[in-house]
């Protein structure tokens, strides 16, 4: 396997991830506010489930920048992805003048849902800890074809 097989994981995976760390640790600071989002767009629970979210952004975001259990993390946040998009983002039901942006917004998270998938399907990596503690099934002759 040669450097950039190597590396280029590493760097796809903290790319990714940066957006989900910075959103979970700024629903730090932001819990009665981002609840209260949530509730407008008719989550229930809200209250409580804000942990959840900042748990799965900020844990799961770490966890994929440093490669612990990838492809379940990967997995985890596609699946995240999907309802931020649909329940945050519908610009199919918008006022025209909310359209354009709302239309970018949920294209970005379908964009980030593409990532997810090729985490999910790749894994971390040879340089993630998913590879250090040995979770990470070696490639065989019939893989690589």
């Amino acid at each position: 396997m040669d450097a950039v097989e190597k590396f280029v994981p590493v760097l796809g995976r903290f790319l990714l991830a940066l957006i989900f760390v910075f959103g979970g640790y700024n629903k730090l600071s932001t819990i009665g506010a981002t609840s209260a989002q949530m509730t407008g767009h008719g989550i229930p629970f809200a209250g409580l489930l804000i942990y959840g979210v900042i748990a799965l952004e900020l844990g799961g975001g770490l966890m994929l920048m440093f490669g612990l259990l990838t492809r379940w993390v990967g997995l985890a946040l596609f699946l995240y992805l999907i309802s931020l998009a649909v329940i945050f983002h519908p610009y199919w039901a918008m006022p025209l003048e909310q359209v354009r942006e709302q239309r970018a917004s949920f294209f970005g998270h379908v964009a980030m849902m593409g990532g997810m998938l090729y985490v999910f399907a790749y894994g971390g990596g040879a340089y993630s800890l998913d590879a250090l503690l040995g979770m990470v099934r070696p490639r065989t002759a019939a893989a690589v074809v």
